[in-house]
């Protein structure tokens, strides 16, 4: 009834899968208080651009790399493309040199049906005793006629020594072309074996380049990483002595006086630095507790006073007292009675207001499922 079997498109499908891992690795950042932070590691900032910076540099190397290798490969193509080309015009060659020697019209086996110059070349019906066209049928020569006997045997003999001669001259030119295709194919191995090496050649200098290059790199990281860690020494050093010198002419172990004081006031010290009162601040102390004990004094003298008038006023205040709490009890018992109703009434109300509500509004209520969708990515 449906087409259920139809082709996923796995570009989107990767393309979906990635955008759910980073989604699921972003959770994992910001839902995690411990990884989270909050502004800006400028330290961290400054690492990092550094990298990116080696980075690009070692990109730029490796690009560089890269078009050399590529430059040479064009050379080495090039190369090969010239070769196959020679190749190609040395075999046509040959062919066509071949078409002229072995394959002439006049060497062809139907020649003499295409001759336009057949009439002209036609012979008598009987040229001599020997011609082959002279059969039984034509009535020609007959049997027991040898009229070019002498003439025929010479010629014979001369033809004979041609053909000989023919023979050691085709074998003669046979084997000097052999010789010379030797020479032409040897010729051609020697040139194909020096391109060979010199592209082998270009090959290790290439390779010797790179691997310089890199072997350069290799080197300047090396002496940068050194540098780096001498600076770190040199800096642990520096602080070192640094704190060393401070501990030895510090305000803690030449007990100055005037390390004790506080930045919060001059009246105020140091717990951890004070070395103690001196006889002027001891006598100041002695003077200021004598004062205080005539404050004291006078002090008390005005409470026992202040404390008389409180007693007299406190009982004036109870008698009135009493007569405000009677009043204010009368006024509560009325306003709890008001009270009360009104509850009850507002009670009636709410009561017939929340089955309303249960029954005509919140008819859907809300299950944990629905509070399970909130809180779920990061955006």
């Amino acid at each position: 009834m449906y087409k259920l079997d139809i082709p996923l498109d796995y570009k989107e499908a990767a393309a979906l899968e990635g955008r759910r891992n980073a989604e699921l690795q972003r959770q994992s950042r910001v839902f995690n208080a411990r990884v989270r932070t909050i502004g800006v590691d400028l330290q961290a900032v400054k690492e990092q651009e550094k990298e990116r910076r080696m980075m690009e540099e070692m990109e730029r190397r490796r690009e560089a790399a890269f078009d050399a290798d590529m430059v040479r490969q064009d050379k080495i193509g090039q190369l090969l493309a010239a070769r196959r080309e020679a190749d190609a015009k040395a075999v046509n060659k040959a062919e066509l040199e071949f078409r002229k020697t072995h394959q002439n019209p006049d060497q062809r086996r139907e020649w003499d049906l295409n001759d336009p110059e057949s009439l002209l070349k036609d012979v008598p019906a009987r040229v001599s005793d020997d011609d082959p066209r002279c059969t039984v049928s034509t009535i020609q020569k007959l049997e027991g006629e040898d009229l070019n006997n002498k003439a025929r045997k010479k010629l014979q003999g001369e033809q004979q020594r041609e053909w000989a001669k023919q023979q050691m001259k085709e074998k003669a030119d046979a084997k000097a072309r052999e010789s010379h295709a030797e020479h032409l194919y040897q010729q051609k191995a020697k040139e194909l074996d020096q391109r060979a090496c010199e592209l082998a050649k270009a090959e290790d200098e290439c390779r010797k380049a790179i691997q310089r290059s890199h072997a350069d790199y290799n080197k300047a990281m090396k002496d940068e990483i050194a540098n780096q860690k001498e600076l770190a020494r040199q800096r642990d050093l520096d602080d070192n002595a640094t704190e060393i010198s401070n501990n030895i002419y510090g305000d803690l172990l030449t007990e100055n006086p005037l390390a004790a004081r506080s930045a919060f006031g001059a009246h105020r010290v140091v717990p951890d630095r004070w070395k103690g009162m001196s006889p002027e601040q001891l006598e100041r102390i002695r003077k200021e507790q004598e004062n205080q004990r005539e404050e004291a004094a006078r002090l008390a003298a005005e409470e026992a006073a202040r404390d008389k008038e409180w007693e007299r006023q406190t009982l004036a205040n109870a008698r009135a007292a009493l007569l405000r709490e009677r009043e204010q009890d009368r006024l509560r018992r009325d306003l709890n009675k008001q009270g009360v109703d009104e509850n009850m009434r507002l009670a009636e109300e709410q009561k017939a207001h929340q089955e309303f509500l249960n029954t005509e509004v919140y008819t859907n209520e809300p299950t944990a499922a629905y509070f399970m969708q909130f809180n779920t990515n990061s955006r």
